[in-house]
């Protein structure tokens, strides 16, 4: 894994995390499936890079699997 950088990018983290919070506010949870599907595909066409996006899908499901453990 070389392509994907995980060190912070925000000045502010916590406001883009309650950002993406509040993007979801008032939304059923099939809708917030849908927000969260869309931004993945915007964001994935932002990286625009197959080996970085295939990197980031796998640090996901690292991350997933860890906290299931947990």
């Amino acid at each position: 894994m070389t392509g994907l950088d995980t060190s912070a990018r925000f000045a502010d983290p916590d406001a883009a995390y309650r950002a993406i919070i509040e993007a979801h506010r008032g939304l059923t949870e099939s809708e917030s499936a849908d927000l969260n599907a869309a931004l993945v595909l915007i964001l994935a066409n932002q990286i625009g890079d197959m080996a970085v996006l295939r990197e980031a899908l796998a640090l996901a499901h690292t991350t997933i699997s860890q906290s299931q453990k947990e």
